[in-house]
């Protein structure tokens, strides 16, 4: 397989393995609903650095330690679990009903904040360097420089994540006075925590 050939098997792959829903898309539709189109772009933002944070750390041997080290991949493990489970358990127990938060005394989501979120949602997920560690090889062609190339091939990945992404907030924006209905944003509040209370026991139960 050469470089063009493992390209193309590699988007072809990833962009199934991308549109699958999961926490990221949960997140940036929540933003979306919160904040707007900004700062649903800059959680996708966040999400996309956190990805690439652990395509440059696989690229330098990290995943493979998280691999053979049961302690270094425990203690990322249950951080990344811990996080998401705060952050669900907050939206579900303080849902909001405004943007703002005027009414409900929930503050608005700033682009930062939402920025933050989504980068420590997958920089303390070890799944993802996992994930990258044992699929990323499968796509080096013969002769290439595999830290380089797997760094490629992440990059390629954040790339096809944004494009998702966006697609996902221009379909919001027509949306958004539905969005920003009290009764929807409580729902959607509740739905995400949901989500994320989810993967975070997920998360936690993966050896």
């Amino acid at each position: 397989m050469n470089t063009p050939q493992a390209l193309i098997a590699f988007i072809a792959a990833a962009s199934i393995l991308t549109v699958t829903p999961g926490v990221d898309t949960a997140m940036v539709l929540r933003s979306a609903a919160a904040g707007g189109p900004r700062p649903a772009a800059w959680a996708a933002a966040g999400i996309g650095l956190g990805c690439l944070v652990w395509g440059l750390a696989v690229s330098a041997g990290l995943g493979a330690l998280l691999a053979a080290s049961p302690l270094a991949f425990t203690m990322l493990k249950w951080a990344g679990a811990a996080y998401l489970v705060f952050l669900g358990l907050k939206l579900i127990l303080r849902p909001r009903d405004t943007i703002g938060g005027e009414e409900s005394g929930a503050a608005h989501l700033a682009p930062g904040q939402a920025f933050r979120q989504g980068l420590l949602t997958n920089a303390l997920n070890p799944k993802i360097g996992i994930f990258y560690v044992t699929f990323l090889p499968q796509f080096v062609p013969a002769g290439a420089n595999v830290a380089a190339f797997s760094f490629l091939l992440a990059a390629v990945h954040v790339l096809l994540s944004i494009a998702w992404f966006a697609a996902l907030i221009a379909a919001s924006v027509p949306m958004g006075r539905i969005l920003r209905r009290p009764r929807v944003i409580k729902a959607l509040d509740r739905g995400t925590g949901g989500v994320f209370v989810a993967f975070g026991g997920k998360l936690a139960l993966t050896s």
